[in-house]
């Protein structure tokens, strides 16, 4: 009898294959669902990083059209604000400074930012400057630009 009462024991003690499975299942479904939201975030914060670093070129090349009293060409493209050597005229290296201090050829996608020195969306007189966003296509939806959107009215980005 004896024997008996401590089967009975031994076997209340430990979970059932199907509680263990039922604790996994919610397991992953949390795993799941927060991963997806951090996964959202994570694009966010591309976009948002993407945002910073055009706000910074914007000002580097403020800057540079205070000392030149032009925005770079397009040959000289947005090199000229790290590197001297794209200048058009050999003389105004005496005037040129580094107007970003580190190199920022490419957007958060590791795309190559688009510039053009005479702007055909917006005033003539500025630039564009975008990033073709995650997909890496010129002319999409998650384009991030400098001028203000023809439809809406409406700056795209500050």
């Amino acid at each position: 009898m004896r024997n008996g009462i401590r089967r009975r024991r031994t076997a209340g003690r430990g979970f059932t294959l199907i509680e263990v499975m039922i604790v996994i299942a919610i397991i992953l479904a949390l795993a799941s669902l927060i991963g997806l939201a951090l996964f959202n975030r994570f694009g966010e914060a591309q976009e948002n990083i993407t945002k910073i670093q055009m706000k910074t070129i914007e000002d580097a090349l403020k800057n540079f059209y205070l000392d030149f009293n032009r925005y770079p060409t397009d040959e000289e493209g947005l090199t000229v604000l790290w590197s001297s050597t794209n200048l058009e005229n050999p003389e105004d290296e005496d005037k040129w400074s580094p107007y970003l201090e580190e190199p920022s050829p490419n957007d958060q996608w590791d795309n190559p930012w688009g510039y053009r020195q005479m702007s055909e969306y917006g005033d003539e007189s500025n630039y564009d400057l975008w990033s073709n966003g995650p997909d890496g296509e010129e002319g999409t939806e998650d384009d991030i630009n400098s001028w203000s959107d023809s439809e809406a009215g409406e700056e795209t980005f500050d």
